[in-house]
């Protein structure tokens, strides 16, 4: 079944490249940034070389071979942010909630400069 979301992984064409989804994430945002802090190292290392290669390809003007594709299906297994960015939002909600004013996005350790 080909379904709409289906259709959007397709055309995004960042599958041909060997990148997932949550690869493609904006990191600039604190709550991304402070999750890919979390990430296991070896994960992080993935992560990191799936978007280089993908930016090699780019600049060769070239795709992985078809076998190496990212399926739909794999994707969707591999969505390894969404539970650090639960967790992050749970705790950033936790904060608002007891009224702690001296916290701010600027205070997670993610916001420090690379």
């Amino acid at each position: 079944m080909f379904t709409v979301r289906k259709l959007a992984f397709e055309l995004s064409g960042y599958n041909k490249y060997g990148v997932y989804t949550h690869d493609m994430i904006d990191y600039t945002d604190p709550v991304v940034r402070e999750a890919l802090r979390r990430l296991p190292k070896d994960m992080l290392d993935a992560r990191n070389f799936r978007i280089i290669r993908a930016m090699q390809l780019n600049f060769l003007k070239t795709y992985l071979p078809r076998e190496k594709w990212v399926t739909f299906e794999q994707d969707l297994e591999y969505r390894y942010l969404g539970q650090y960015i639960k967790e992050i939002e749970a705790e950033r909600a936790e904060i608002q909630k007891f009224g702690c004013l001296n916290y701010s996005d600027t205070d997670w350790p993610a916001d420090k400069p690379i």
